[in-house]
């Protein structure tokens, strides 16, 4: 395994430990030779990986209290990487909450502003992803991916970077609210004529419209996390591929 794979593969184990729990905060993660022994990797590997950590605000290092993993509320909880591990060791309650205030706010700034300043390719990638949404529906397949693409454009096409940014780590609140609201009976096809309310009103440049439209199909979403969240059912992981959803109809026969 090459140095770069090697790398990204202890990072991961170390992150994913972290973020699970198993080294809880505060305490010292082992030294740089039980890492070394633990993940089969050379002293370099193992520096590297810690300096990422350090970055993303997950430990701290010094030379007398050692390698120490720090509070979650001082985490960079921007970072898509970060927000990768704690979605695939399984997401709390809190965490999801905090990402569904984080979108409400968020989101529909960036689809008003995805009205004023959408290209035309923008406005073309947003229409194959609701496309792709509508065949789901209409003959079954993977909706949740579509409906991601469809989010993840708005908020590219607001032209804004840090937006853009932030849209890596709502990235992962998108998948499990899609996942529960594609549980619900009917609920991708209630939910369709939201997103092209959002759509229209960005092809019609008109911003004010597209962010009451953005809000409605949000606070929608908002409801059903709600109600999952109060409940004792199990959060959908995101460590396997969204599960297809079953058409109203049978794909047509190839001519």
């Amino acid at each position: 395994m090459a140095i770069k794979n090697m790398l990204g593969h202890t990072l991961d184990l170390l992150g994913e430990a972290i973020a699970s729990g198993h080294y809880p905060p505060g305490t010292a993660i082992p030294p740089e030779t039980v890492l070394c022994e633990s993940y089969g990797v050379s002293r370099t590997v193992v520096r590297e990986a810690i300096k990422s950590l350090v970055a993303k605000g997950m430990i701290s290092t010094g030379p007398k209290v050692g390698t120490r993993v720090l509070e979650a509320d001082q985490w960079n909880w921007f970072d898509p990487q970060l927000v990768g591990w704690l979605t695939k060791v399984g997401m709390t309650r809190a965490f999801l909450r905090d990402l569904q205030e984080l979108r409400s706010l968020v989101e529909p700034a960036a689809v008003g502003m995805a009205a004023s300043r959408a290209t035309p390719e923008d406005i073309a990638h947003l229409e194959a992803a609701y496309a792709g949404m509508q065949a789901a529906i209409e003959f079954g397949g993977d909706y949740v991916r579509h409906d991601l693409l469809f989010h993840q454009g708005l908020m590219r096409a607001s032209h804004n970077r840090m937006m853009i940014q932030m849209s890596k780590a709502i990235g992962a609140l998108l998948r499990t609210s899609f996942e529960i609201s594609t549980s619900k009976p009917n609920g991708p096809a209630n939910s369709l004529p939201l997103h092209r309310a959002v759509l229209d009103a960005v092809i019609a440049q008109k911003p004010e419209r597209a962010e009451r439209a953005a809000r409605k199909l949000i606070d929608d979403a908002h409801d059903d996390i709600e109600l999952v969240l109060a409940s004792r059912r199990k959060l959908p992981s995101l460590a396997t591929p969204a599960p297809p959803i079953k058409g109203r109809r049978r794909s047509p026969s190839p001519a």
